[in-house]
């Protein structure tokens, strides 16, 4: 019996070649939308999306909305989490519809991923605002600017080092762990950084790492998101509060993330279409919260398995002062934090960070 052709046993390998030519295909199209305003026809067959759109969100892509809208698209990266999914809400249009609210001369395209992928997508600057780490800052500043408003902010809580039973921090210290880590890009890590000062890791999944510690595969773990409300429920002890320490020593919020728009989009666009969409992301915070219940429902699909009460207090959390405008406590608590890992050696560059306000 003749032995079977080896790429047709796997077609999934074989078509990946085709997806990855249509991936880029997409690229080159979007380019062109980007800086002419027209909207080619690519749409592809369903039975390529699992190989090329694995990122996005289907219900919430503009390119499944009604085609008679000439508006160029702007990609927004974000967190599939309920605060990111809380504030970006009104800019989605689902299921076919219309955005909630007006966006402007733009339409939106929320792109998901998990905040180190982000991290490490900025450095490629395929998205035109995005969200990131404030410890990422300042190696893709050459690309992308911070907006005002969008970032996640913590006043005194943030991030959390957990073991499995009771621990101090010395413990670690002297012990001195593999801790699991949510990647080595987030602010998470470089506080943890200064904190412990070298310490070995291994970069995992957000989302696994309770689990991790939990099981014993690992002694200690870093937590974000939602982990920071529910470590308990996994048998979890915390070690320290990040945000806690950091106002410890600075008296001032820990910046965790921010919200980044690309450079060249004035160049795209015309001039002041930064702050042009600087304004619109703002609008779309106090939309949400104005229709807070709607905005609430739809951050949910992102509250992996949290009730609405704890997801709606983690909202609370990280939508706050400092997310509508950093104000000047807020610039500079991100300043001091990109100084101290510059001064650590952790991030390269100390310059301050270039905020774009909402035009008026």
């Amino acid at each position: 019996m003749p032995k079977p052709d080896r790429h047709l046993a796997s077609p999934v390998a074989a078509l990946r070649p085709i997806a990855e030519r249509i991936k880029s295909l997409h690229a080159f199209f979007r380019r062109v939308e980007q800086a002419t305003g027209a909207q080619p026809d690519i749409s592809l067959p369903d039975r390529y999306h699992p190989f090329i759109m694995t990122t996005h969100e289907p219900s919430s892509n503009p390119r499944n909305a009604p085609r008679n809208d000439p508006r160029p698209i702007l990609r927004i990266g974000h967190s599939p989490d309920p605060d990111d999914a809380f504030m970006w809400w009104p800019l989605a249009e689902l299921d076919g519809r219309p955005a909630p609210m007006d966006t402007g001369r733009f339409r939106f395209e929320p792109v998901l991923e998990d905040i180190e992928t982000l991290n490490r997508r900025s450095m490629e600057g395929t998205l035109e605002i995005t969200a990131m780490s404030c410890a990422q800052y300042p190696r893709v500043r050459h690309q992308y600017a911070v907006t005002a408003c969008g970032a996640s902010m913590g006043d005194a809580y943030g991030p959390k080092l957990v073991t499995r039973s009771e621990a101090i921090i010395d413990d670690l210290r002297q012990t001195r762990p593999t801790i699991a880590v949510p990647g080595r890009l987030t602010s998470a890590f470089a506080t943890a950084r200064l904190m412990l000062g070298e310490f070995d890791y291994e970069e995992r999944p957000f989302d696994a790492i309770l689990d991790d510690v939990a099981s014993g595969r690992f002694d200690a773990g870093l937590i974000i998101h939602e982990g920071q409300l529910t470590y308990e429920s996994h048998g979890l002890h915390q070690v320290a509060d990040l945000g806690q320490w950091w106002k410890q020593q600075t008296g001032l919020p820990l910046p965790l993330g921010v919200n980044a728009i690309r450079r060249d989009l004035d160049d795209l666009h015309g001039p002041g279409t930064l702050a042009e969409v600087t304004a619109t992301l703002k609008r779309s915070l106090e939309f949400a919260l104005e229709h807070r219940h709607e905005a609430l429902a739809y951050a949910l699909r992102y509250a992996r398995g949290m009730e609405a009460d704890l997801a709606d207090r983690f909202v609370e959390m990280y939508v706050n002062q400092w997310t509508f405008d950093f104000g000047p406590t807020g610039r500079h608590a991100v300043d001091r934090f990109l100084q101290t890992l510059s001064e650590a050696e952790i991030v390269e560059s100390g310059e301050d960070a270039e905020f774009i306000a909402p035009a008026v």
